[in-house]
């Protein structure tokens, strides 16, 4: 054997050894992704720090160790607070906020019809709807005052204590329109997805009456994955017995359906 042949399988031998050795340990098993969106939750929604969200968890039974929330902590904000801040702030006025937005939709004769709408930031709630041919600045005022003439506003009788709110809000304003103006957009796409893309509309009427169809399913039956997937009219229905079935009614001509128990015959 030659001393070359006796060099290279040492070396062979030796890096061998050392990928053998170096292998990780188990070590500390890795958390579930339930607890971890847990710990992001609990930082985002409280702007707390691992000391904090492990004291959370322990009083719900969880067992975490401060390293590995450290971990998972989001990014800290550059401006502590800011963001807990606003949550709060919109949390607090969700249920204030509406949004309002045109789409249009074409008939069978390809003319078009304007849809408006008025809708709840909070709960998702079409507060108001109509269909018109050609809209004008006085059809959209009446429809303004029709859909929030029993939503009392509050006012602010201090114009210098207005001034102060003014100037302090401004930012919140930007803020409540963004969101106000999202939740409007999703309800077109949603009506558009689960309505209007399998209809041929013929006239203003017919398209009235599949709104008004598709709308009183929209806000008391339809689940809302944004607001915890339960209208405030629909009541959860547990099992009544072991013999008990599920049940489907149909909604706005079948495109959609409303789940149920049903005791069995």
């Amino acid at each position: 054997m030659k001393p070359d042949t006796a060099v290279r399988w040492h070396r062979e031998g030796f890096r061998r050894y050392w990928r053998w050795i170096s292998v990780p340990g188990p070590g500390r098993p890795r958390i579930s992704e339930e607890k971890r969106d847990l710990i992001v939750r609990m930082a985002v929604e409280n702007g707390w720090r691992a000391r904090r969200i492990q004291g959370e968890l322990s009083k719900l039974g969880i067992s975490v160790s401060l390293a590995t929330i450290s971990r998972y902590l989001p990014r800290p904000d550059p401006e502590p607070g800011h963001h807990h801040r606003w949550v709060t702030f919109l949390r607090n006025h969700k249920d204030w906020i509406s949004g309002m937005d045109f789409f249009v939709v074409p008939t069978v004769r390809f003319k078009l019809l304007y849809v408006w709408f008025a809708i709840d930031h909070g709960r998702r709630r079409v507060l108001s709807f109509n269909v018109t041919a050609s809209p004008t600045a006085l059809w959209v005022s009446r429809r303004l005052r029709d859909a929030f003439s029993r939503r009392a506003a509050p006012s602010l009788s201090d114009p210098r204590q207005r001034d102060r709110e003014s100037r302090s809000a401004s930012q919140a304003h930007l803020i409540s329109e963004s969101l106000a103006e999202r939740t409007a957009e999703r309800f077109v796409g949603t009506v558009r997805r689960e309505l209007l893309d399998h209809v041929v509309v013929l006239h203003e009427a017919q398209l009235r009456r599949l709104l008004r169809e598709y709308i009183e399913y929209y806000n008391e039956e339809r689940v809302h994955s944004a607001i915890t997937d339960a209208p405030p009219g629909r009541a959860f229905e547990p099992k009544p017995s072991g013999s008990a079935r599920i049940t489907r009614s149909s909604r706005v001509g079948g495109l959609h359906g409303r789940y149920a128990w049903r005791e069995a015959a």
